[in-house]
């Protein structure tokens, strides 16, 4: 997988012609799809990623011989699986679905919003394995792979003003915009640290060199404003975490004066 590669590529398995044609019609419509491949069974399906690298499997649940759960366990044995969506008729399958990992669960027949939403997913999956397999980096001067519009660009970290945990993603905050990509909060704070990156709070992690204001809130607790201007945010301080903060803040200041 390289960040070159422009636009997802995706598989359709169902074992109803019609309702394979209906999902590969409406994938090929999304912007973010660049390939759309299909398979009528399971094993034809297993074929088609031997020979071809696959970003997101859209699997019906009921088919003849391997089933869409039985194949899901199989996919995730792989050494890089694809993002698994399935696609079926029947809600009854959730519950197993989800502990397989799959991204998403949509329930015929498919509407458009909800697709994309899914497709979506299966986007932010492919940033996240492209940010996991890339060489590491001088976190200061590193690049982190986001997904933006079905293409993965490289974001300068330097350029991150702050970090949103939400779940097991995290929203990269930038003075322009945002990006969600799945690598948990935590792994950050760890990874970013040499570039300047601290804790604040239990969902948020800001970059030292953004931090333009230190407040003193009424009570006693403590925020920070990140940025200036009207794109400027202001987040909050965990009581437990202020220290820490004001400690880096000052040593950062120190030495900015000694230059």
């Amino acid at each position: 997988m390289t960040a070159a590669r422009a636009g997802l590529t995706v598989l359709a398995v169902d074992d109803e012609p019609p309702a394979l044609d209906e999902l590969a019609y409406l994938l090929r419509a999304d912007p973010r799809v660049a390939a759309v491949r299909t398979a009528g069974d399971a094993l034809t399906a297993l074929k088609v990623m031997e020979s071809e690298r696959i970003d997101g499997v859209f699997l019906d649940i009921r088919m003849p011989g391997l089933t869409g759960l039985e194949l899901a366990r199989v996919l995730g044995r792989f050494a890089t699986a694809p993002a698994v969506v399935f696609v079926t008729a029947y809600d009854d399958a959730a519950v197993e679905a989800f502990s397989l990992r799959a991204v998403d669960y949509l329930l015929k027949p498919v509407r458009a919003a909800r697709l994309a939403e899914a497709v979506g997913r299966v986007a932010a999956a492919r940033a996240a394995a492209v940010a996991a397999t890339a060489p590491a980096m001088p976190a200061d001067a590193g690049t982190i792979a986001v997904e933006l519009g079905g293409v993965t660009r490289f974001l300068q970290v330097s350029d991150v003003r702050h970090v949103e945990a939400q779940g097991d993603y995290a929203r990269l905050h930038t003075e322009t915009g945002s990006h969600l990509v799945r690598v948990p909060l935590a792994t950050l704070e760890e990874r970013w640290a040499p570039a300047g990156f601290v804790r604040v709070h239990r969902s948020y992690l800001v970059s030292t060199h953004h931090i333009s204001e230190l407040r003193v809130e009424p009570g006693g607790g403590h925020a920070v404003q990140v940025g200036t201007g009207p794109s400027a945010v202001v987040l909050p301080v965990s009581r437990r975490l202020s220290r820490d903060l004001k400690d880096r803040l000052v040593h950062r200041a120190r030495r900015e004066a000694e230059r």
